[in-house]
């Protein structure tokens, strides 16, 4: 077979929207270079997922629908950790392992040379790759530090919370990347409940080990330590793809939702908007939630803020604002509970800076755009991305308490003003402008995806086999 026969590469990311859309944005990448992408999940996520494309690409991409079987505690509409409260995502994923059978039964069929799979089914790598003798990459939308920060296979002796508070042996430079008590203590909640069997910890492990490569959401000039500390933690190649930053939304100017937003945002003065959103998993408690909106009307700043007050139809504590703020903020503030163009809404003039749980996919996009940053994290590794940011100053944490992560309405509207218009907090915004033409840089980009798949060409089953 010719190295340089077109590929044909199967997708197959964990059921979240943080996750599908860079596999989505990444998908596209590859088919513009004329290879054969089949990108895999569960039929309401795919009906949920920008996949309007363009035309020239259509023929590359497809889109394939394997139904999530149902199981006891997952409610039936849930496919998605958007669907559902945090404590419920464990039955996600035990109904995710269960497309272990259908997804071998499509790819025997799939004349696939590759297979990019996430976290959760690092069962791909240990069983499906090896026996149907397709080749598999752990592809993570986890930043190089949390991917680091989890470690190795074995030699990993982190048993008491404590542990996670510091950064671990392995990481042989100076670095503040570790958990604070308060966001490890909730991981260790949610590990103690776990029905699956098996940790998140112990996912990503063995996804990394058992792949044939690591291909990491990342470029080499921002941080060529932490690529290189992750191929000597795996002894394996761990190849750079880029940011993956969001690509416009196939929303015309006459869209009446983006229409409604954009007359008000007209109205507000350069600069002077925070927007403030927490992406599609992280739910602040109530009383979070009355001091989040407490601090943004002491702020006196102008705000968009998309709010989410239930996870699904069966979370059973939805949230409610304060009584009588909608009132109060009215003209200055508008409080929206629907889906949001977000990139959209950050690329807007008037927006200054952006209150966000520190999701990396929210942050590639506020860099695009250039916003600064203020950060409030609440699950999975959101505290590891807010030290990295902390740390390169391209963000300001929200000050909270050590031990159970509380913070006041004082300190929300501090750190608005500090980061949006103080002189102590104008490092803040000048970083993130600095980082955008690091971070939004289309001909790096473009040799990073030429570099990747003239790998994938190389080292693809049949190739290999002819060199020996």
């Amino acid at each position: 077979m010719s190295v340089d026969k077109n590929l044909h590469i199967v997708m197959f990311p964990w059921l979240a929207f943080g996750h599908m859309i860079p596999y989505l944005e990444l998908s596209k990448l590859i088919a513009q270079k004329g290879h054969r992408v089949s990108f895999v999940s569960t039929p309401k996520n795919i009906d949920r997922l920008p996949t309007q494309l363009p035309p020239h690409l259509s023929p590359f991409l497809s889109f394939v629908k394997i139904p999530l079987p149902q199981l006891h505690n997952l409610p039936p509409d849930a496919e998605a950790t958007s669907d559902l409260p945090y404590d419920k995502v464990q039955f996600l994923k035990k109904a995710f392992d269960a497309l272990k059978q259908p997804l071998s039964d499509f790819l025997q069929t799939s004349d696939a040379d590759w297979i990019l799979y996430d976290f959760a089914p690092y069962w791909v790598g240990q069983e499906i790759g090896p026996n149907l003798r397709i080749k598999t990459a752990f592809f993570t939308i986890f930043i190089l530090q949390s991917l680091a920060f989890v470690g190795p296979m074995s030699g990993d002796s982190r048993m008491k919370l404590e542990d996670f508070t510091v950064p671990p042996d392995w990481i042989p430079f100076p670095t503040t990347v570790a958990f604070r008590h308060f966001e490890i203590k909730k991981l260790f909640d949610f590990v103690a409940g776990n029905t699956t069997g098996v940790t998140d910890i112990d996912r990503l492990k063995m996804s990394a080990h058992y792949s044939d490569l690591v291909v990491v959401r990342a470029f080499p000039e921002f941080e060529p330590e932490w690529i290189q500390l992750l191929e000597d933690i795996h002894h394996k190649t761990v190849l750079p793809v880029g940011q993956l930053p969001t690509s416009e939304y196939d929303l015309k100017e006459d869209n009446p939702t983006w229409q409604s937003i954009k007359e008000w945002l007209d109205k507000q003065a350069k600069g002077s908007v925070v927007y403030v959103a927490f992406g599609s998993e992280a739910k602040p408690n109530q009383h979070e939630l009355t001091e989040i909106a407490l601090g943004l009307e002491q702020s006196r700043f102008s705000f968009f803020w998309v709010l989410r007050t239930r996870l699904g139809l069966s979370d059973p504590e939805p949230i409610e604002l304060p009584e009588g703020f909608e009132e109060r903020t009215k003209g200055r503030g508008v409080v929206c509970t629907t889906w949001a163009p977000q990139l959209k809404i950050l690329g807007h003039e008037s927006v200054g800076g952006f209150l966000t749980h520190s999701g990396w996919s929210s942050v590639v996009e506020a860099i695009q755009s250039e916003r600064a940053l203020v950060l409030l994290s609440f699950v999975a590794d959101q505290g590891i991305i807010a030290r990295v940011l902390e740390e390169k100053k391209m963000g300001y944490c929200v000050p909270r308490s050590e031990l159970d992560g509380s913070f006041t309405r004082d300190s929300v509207a501090e750190s608005l003003k500090l980061v949006m218009v103080e002189e102590e907090g104008k490092v803040y915004r000048e970083r993130i402008r600095e980082m955008k033409d690091l971070f939004v840089n289309k001909e790096r980009d473009e040799k990073l995806i030429d570099g990747f798949l003239s790998y994938l060409k190389k080292h693809r089953n049949n190739v290999d086999e002819q060199d020996h």
